[in-house]
């Protein structure tokens, strides 16, 4: 488990249920990963911009619609 910063936030509307895609730093090591958060219901784009999460970053890559996720 990794912690990192959010430094982009967009709407994912090729997602079944509501999310935002994530553009999330993790440091020189690791870089910047994408991901996804169905969290639409509550939290607002602005809200998650700037916030410190936690993630696990060793899982292989995912197809979510058009973005693959690469932890």
């Amino acid at each position: 488990m990794r912690a990192g910063r959010v430094t982009r936030v967009e709407d994912f509307p090729e997602a079944h249920k509501p999310a935002y895609k994530l553009w999330i730093d993790f440091g020189p090591e690791i870089r910047t990963k994408q991901s996804s958060a169905q969290v639409v219901k509550h939290q607002t784009k602005e809200d998650l911009l700037g916030k410190l999460v936690v993630c696990v970053v060793n899982f292989e890559p995912k197809q979510i619609g058009r973005l693959l996720l690469r932890y």
